[in-house]
């Protein structure tokens, strides 16, 4: 794959990941807490990976037992943990608050992918960070209205950042060993089986409705599943702090989700972080062009 299909891979991961709300919205509001969503995300995506790849005849499952560490961390350490603080912020936090905290994993991946693979931190990237953060602090409205902080939400929401980014990091390492589709699957291998851990057996019931299963597809499938295989194919062509920050796209599409199809209001502070996180990623472009 050459490298700006690898570029678009990792942007069309971030406009997946950005439709979420379609979904969840839905299931919470048809009985499911947050953790069951959780269960239902994360083993929901190992089912349908399990199946799809057995009819497929893809051998992902011959892995060694001194790589399961990589796939702990991206499961366990990244997307399981990134998602308890996440939720946990959000309980002590403003959504807002808790939102632009999580969006402070590329910053946390281009300290890291400097340490430990050496790359350059150039102008570019420091533009494109810069602008991608006042971008999302400007789409999740975090500069307009009255907004609830703690310090224990603070701490969360860091933590939810540095999880989130460690996906990146340790899936750069597994990437060294194995092909995209088989970290994808053993992420989650471990955080689908460790999620069982937080389910709850009467809510995870609403799933015979046929409304409710058909949302908790769509969860899996085109928010789950599907932009993180491709995430996880850009990753391996493209460097893990340009792919962190190209993320960013994420809260674009959720805002521009919310305006068109749950009629959010969308204001001047809205439409200026879409243009900065726009620009950002364009920064990365030229940047990626120009090597």
């Amino acid at each position: 794959m050459s490298e700006k299909r690898a570029y678009g891979a990792v942007l069309a991961g971030a406009a997946l990941w950005g439709i979420i709300g379609i979904w969840s919205r839905g299931l919470m509001a048809g009985g499911f807490s947050p953790w069951s969503i959780v269960v239902v995300r994360n083993f929901g995506s190992l089912l349908v990976l399990t199946v799809l790849f057995s009819l497929m005849g893809i051998p992902v499952w011959q892995v060694k037992g001194r790589d399961l560490k990589y796939f702990f961390g991206t499961g366990v350490v990244s997307v399981l943990l990134f998602t308890f603080c996440y939720f946990s912020c959000q309980q002590l936090c403003s959504l807002a608050v808790a939102a632009i905290l999580l969006y402070t994993a590329p910053t946390f991946v281009v300290i890291l992918s400097a340490l430990l693979w050496k790359e350059a931190v150039t102008w570019q990237k420091g533009a494109a960070l810069l602008l991608t953060l006042l971008g999302c602090s400007l789409v999740t409205g975090i500069l307009s209205g009255s907004l609830l902080v703690t310090w224990q939400g603070v701490l969360l929401g860091l933590g939810a950042g540095f999880f989130y980014a460690l996906y990146s990091i340790f899936g750069r390492y597994a990437l060294e060993r194995y092909q995209p589709l088989v970290v994808t699957y053993w992420t989650f291998v471990f955080c689908g089986l460790v999620s069982l851990l937080f389910a709850r057996p009467a809510e995870l019931s609403l799933l015979e409705s046929p409304s409710m299963l058909g949302l908790s597809l769509g969860l899996v499938i085109f928010s789950t599943v599907l932009p993180y295989g491709l995430y996880t194919i850009g990753l391996a062509r493209v460097q893990a702090s340009q792919a962190s920050i190209a993320a960013s796209f994420e809260p674009v599409v959720a805002a521009v989700t919310g305006i068109f199809m749950f009629g959010e209001a969308m204001d001047l502070f809205t439409f200026m972080g879409i243009g900065c996180v726009i620009a950002g990623i364009c920064v990365l472009n030229c940047r990626r062009k120009s090597s």
